[in-house]
């Protein structure tokens, strides 16, 4: 369902993987995979999977300037999960608990997003969090509350202490 942004933005993903990784990449249109390989120039091995991950959050649905982080950083993780993870919703209550997510026009999600110095994707019913691994557990837990049916303005409130400590 990225097929498009994948082609839009192909030389964005393409550039960092073969300049800054030292990578072969191509995507193969049969099969619609990216197809990543090293090459004599490869210095790390787990270049590879620094990559694979680059790529996957691309088509997961975050910002190329965001995916990039992983690249960039060694500290940077993605962890997604479903809202029925969380708590078992259907139908009405479960586009009500994606809605207290989102919040009005994303105001709850940008909230989320800026404390926790994190970025969120929400993609139907599954969730996904990029961000170092101490700021996606104080993120999902925020997510988690609102899913269950706290108030976004409670959650802000936890959300200060918490970002406070650190």
């Amino acid at each position: 369902h990225r097929y498009s942004p994948l082609k839009g933005n192909w030389l964005k993903i393409f550039e960092p993987i073969v300049e800054y990784l030292k990578l072969q990449v191509r995507f193969n249109l049969k099969t619609r995979s990216v197809e990543i390989r090293t090459c004599k120039d490869t210095v790390d091995i787990q270049n590879l999977q620094k990559a694979a991950d680059f790529v996957r959050a691309f088509i997961l649905g975050f910002e190329v300037e965001d995916a990039l982080a992983l690249v960039r950083l060694d500290d940077i993780f993605l962890d997604s999960f479903q809202v029925t993870d969380v708590k078992m919703l259907k139908g009405d209550h479960l586009a009500r608990a994606v809605g207290r997510v989102a919040g009005k026009g994303g105001t709850t999600k940008y909230t989320v997003e800026n404390v926790t110095k994190t970025r969120i994707v929400l993609a139907d019913s599954k969730i996904h969090i990029l961000g170092s691994y101490q700021n996606i557990a104080i993120a999902r837990r925020a997510i988690c509350n609102l899913i269950m049916g706290s108030p976004p303005n409670k959650v802000y409130g936890t959300l200060r202490s918490v970002a406070a400590r650190f």
